[in-house]
C-alpha cells in the first residue's frame, strides 16, 4: 500500500483507454481496500489491549494465588494470541529499513536465549553471515522456527550456511515429523494438526506462516521437509550480501 500507483495513460484507441480506466479504478479501490484494512487492524489492535490491560490490573484483587495464576495465564494467552493474529494480517509490514544484518549473530542470541531457559538448542555457524534484512521481522522468523522445534520436537539443531549468493538456514528438531501430505498445509494460517487449542501445544497456528512470510518478503523462501533420521527439517534461504571492505 505504501508504493506509488502504476496509472496507466487512458490514451490511444477506445478498447485500450477502457481497459487503462479499469485498471487504474482496479488499482485505486485496492489501495482503498488495503488502507482500510490498515486502519481497521490498528483500531482493533487497540480496542483489545485495552481491556486485557484492565483485567491485568484487576487480577490484582484475586486473593487466591492459583486463581490469580490461572487468569494471568489467560490473559498471557490471549495477548499472544492477538500478537501473531494481527502480524499475519499486516503481512509483517514495516516502517523499518532494509539494512545489511550479520544473521549468524542473531540466530546465536536467539539461540543462548532459548538456552538461558533451560531449553534445547545449539547452533553450528560461520563466523560471518550477512543478509540485507529488517531486524524486528528476521528476529521474529527465527524465533517462531525455534519455538516450534522445541515444542514439537524437543530440540532446535540450528545450522547457518552459505551457499553461492545465499544465506541458508536449517533448523532441524528431534520430533515425529509431519506426514507428507500436510507439509504444505500446516504452512497455511491457523492449520493445526492437532485438535487441542492450547497454548502449550502450539497456539493458534502462525508460527510457520508468518515465517515463511517474513522469508519472502525478503527475497527468499522457506520449506518443509522431513529428514532421513526423523524430525522436521525447515529450510530458509535468503539473498547474502557481500559485507562492505575498506
Amino acid at each position: 500500500p505504501d508504493a506509488p500507483l502504476m496509472r496507466l495513460p487512458e490514451t490511444g484507441p477506445k478498447e485500450v483507454r477502457e481497459l487503462a480506466h479499469a485498471f487504474n479504478g482496479m488499482q485505486a479501490r485496492i489501495a482503498e481496500l488495503m488502507e482500510r484494512r490498515t486502519q481497521a487492524l490498528a483500531a482493533v489492535s487497540h480496542d483489545l489491549r485495552t481491556p486485557m490491560t484492565r483485567l491485568r490490573f484487576r487480577m490484582e484483587d484475586v486473593d487466591d494465588p492459583v486463581l490469580r495464576a490461572a487468569m494471568a495465564a489467560d490473559v498471557a494467552e490471549m495477548e499472544q494470541m492477538v500478537d501473531a493474529t494481527l502480524s499475519y494480517l499486516r503481512g509483517e509490514a514495516s516502517e523499518e529499513p532494509v539494512r545489511p544484518l550479520d544473521l549468524v549473530a542473531l540466530v546465536e542470541t536467539l539461540v543462548d536465549n532459548a538456552r538461558d531457559r533451560g531449553l534445547a538448542a545449539d547452533l553450528a555457524a560461520p563466523p560471518r553471515l550477512v543478509v540485507a534484512g529488517r531486524l524486528v521481522s528476521l528476529k521474529r522468523m527465527v524465533s517462531n522456527l525455534l519455538e516450534n522445534a522445541i515444542l514439537y520436537g524437543g530440540a532446535a539443531h540450528v545450522v547457518l550456511a552459505e551457499e553461492g549468493g545465499e544465506a541458508v538456514l536449517m533448523v532441524r528438531d528431534k520430533g515425529p515429523g509431519i506426514p507428507d501430505d500436510q507439509l504444505s498445509a500446516v504452512l497455511e494460517p491457523f492449520v493445526r494438526l492437532e485438535a487441542s487449542r492450547s497454548r502449550s501445544t502450539g497456539g493458534v497456528g502462525l508460527g510457520l506462516p508468518i515465517a515463511r512470510a517474513v522469508a519472502q518478503a525478503h527475497g527468499g523462501t522457506l520449506i518443509l521437509e522431513n529428514g532421513a533420521g526423523g524430525g522436521l527439517v525447515v529450510t530458509v534461504r535468503l539473498p547474502k550480501v557481500q559485507p562492505e571492505t575498506n
